[in-house]
């Protein structure tokens, strides 16, 4: 079945404990988020609360719209997420928002993300 929805007006908004929040379009078997991540947004501050886990166990692949985000591996290796990039990250990180900016990302890999465990 065919259908399109607008990410202004998404299925559900998932609110992190501060610094943010995911807007969750789900079409069929096709998820989409936006993520809204304010300064100040860190993953293990922001969202661990809610997924219950040590560090991020969510496979994200999208695209960075503004903003900049490093992300740290549970093996210490680090990546930077800025403006223009495509990205695809592993299960087993924390990450952070280092722009003085929202990191605004359109990420596929949400189904779960920011769900209570």
């Amino acid at each position: 079945m065919s259908d399109t929805r607008s990410i202004d007006a998404p299925n559900e908004v998932r609110p992190f404990k501060d610094h943010g929040h995911m807007d969750v379009v789900t079409l069929g078997d096709f998820t989409l988020g936006r993520g809204v991540f304010e300064p100040g947004w860190r993953w293990s501050e922001d969202v661990k609360p809610i997924a219950g886990t040590d560090s991020c166990m969510v496979h994200h692949t999208g695209f960075c719209l503004s903003g900049q985000m490093t992300v740290r591996f549970d093996d210490g290796r680090e990546l930077s997420v800025g403006p223009g990039d495509v990205m695809d990250i592993d299960p087993g990180h924390d990450a952070w928002t280092t722009s003085d900016e929202p990191c605004v990302l359109l990420d596929t890999g949400v189904r779960g993300y920011a769900k209570p465990a």
